[in-house]
């Protein structure tokens, strides 16, 4: 547990500590947020707001990481550095994003083509990757089986393209979960928070009842790879994004931008796959869910009416500001919602396992 602890505290020290400074250096290179001008009034207030501050996130994260095994003299293991280059990557794509529409003074960063091109590259290569690398047991980080507590056996995905698609498509939902929600002050980082925490739960609860590491593993032990590992990653997760928290609440000193978005989302991704909990990850991100399909109703309403809205604006948040709510007021509710989906998915998991033990 040791490794845990350390890999927590010093992600949240450095956000904690390493925004501050951040906000420092954006601020005197006049690295700010762009308002889009369709959106809500009340935004145009943020103009400028120092913005990119996922990299931060990142490097407290990897510095996290791997100082606390240092510190424990332990070494990394394959699953971690996978999920770890997954947050690197997509976070190094959101970053051109970013540095884009700073650079240009517009809303719009990389181009559809290239944004997408960039996600798949990572994608790619993170797919291809996981499914090697195996343990003693023949045990290899991913699996080629869709999951929701454990791989589901009749849904086997018999081809390595099939396993490619599936785990590019869990990227994008993911990646795009997180980065339509975070659209108010504290609101993505917040809900993250949560959910890399439950992430946390779910590691240390594999590896208790893990198959290769606990000595009378029963019928209902997990079959995963390097769960404790995990755990390191999850917990440095929720710290960092607990830390930038105290800088992103409402007002909000610094945004995590698209470099910390699809950043987060990638690792969300990333922990869902290697942990056979991907269905579970709707759950546990219902939030996240529920922002994205709000979007996609949006459109899809708008397309088929050809002009009617079912709300005011998408993502939802946008809505409940239109109708008069205080930003604070929905990032708390929303917030509250977030907390309920991570505790029925919890639920759900540990109760799959009193039910079979």
């Amino acid at each position: 547990m040791k490794t845990i602890v350390f890999a927590g505290c010093l992600a949240l020290l450095g956000t904690l500590l390493g925004t501050r400074l951040a906000i420092t250096f954006l601020v005197k290179k006049g690295y700010g947020q762009l308002i889009r001008d369709d959106g809500p009034t009340s935004h145009h207030t943020k103009r400028g707001t120092p913005t990119m501050g996922g990299l931060v996130i990142i490097a407290a994260v990897l510095v996290a990481y791997f100082g606390s095994h240092l510190l424990t003299w332990t070494p990394p293991s394959a699953s971690a550095l996978l999920v770890l280059f997954l947050f690197a990557g997509l976070g190094a794509v959101g970053f051109l994003d970013d540095f884009i529409k700073i650079r240009k003074q517009r809303s719009l960063g990389l181009r559809t083509k290239a944004k997408i091109a960039g996600q798949s590259i990572v994608a790619i290569a993170f797919a291809l990757l996981s499914v090697r690398f195996p343990d003693e047991r023949g045990v290899t980080p991913a699996s080629d089986s869709i999951s929701f507590l454990r791989d589901i056996p009749f849904l086997e995905l018999n081809s390595v393209v099939l396993v490619i698609l599936w785990v590019m498509f869990l990227i994008a939902a993911a990646s795009n979960g997180v980065n339509l929600t975070d659209g108010l002050d504290g609101l993505a980082s917040g809900a993250c928070v949560m959910i890399f925490g439950a992430y946390t739960l779910v590691n240390i609860w594999q590896y208790n009842q893990s198959c290769a590491y606990t000595a009378s593993a029963g019928p209902k032990c997990y079959e995963v790879r390097d769960p404790y590992d995990l755990a390191v990653v999850a917990i440095a997760l929720a710290g960092a994004c607990f830390g930038f928290l105290w800088w992103n609440a409402e007002p909000a000193k610094i945004f995590m931008g698209d470099t910390g978005s699809l950043s987060l989302g990638g690792a969300l991704a990333g922990l869902a796959i290697f942990t056979r909990t991907e269905l579970l990850l709707v759950i546990l991100g219902g939030l996240l869910v529920i922002e994205v399909m709000s979007v996609i109703m949006q459109v899809g309403y708008f397309k088929l009416t050809k002009g009617k809205r079912i709300f005011k604006m998408s993502p939802l948040h946008h809505h409940f500001e239109l109708l008069g709510w205080a930003q604070v007021t929905i990032v708390m509710r929303f917030w509250i919602i977030a907390g309920l989906f991570v505790a029925a998915g919890l639920g759900i998991f540990y109760a799959e396992w009193v039910a079979g033990a």
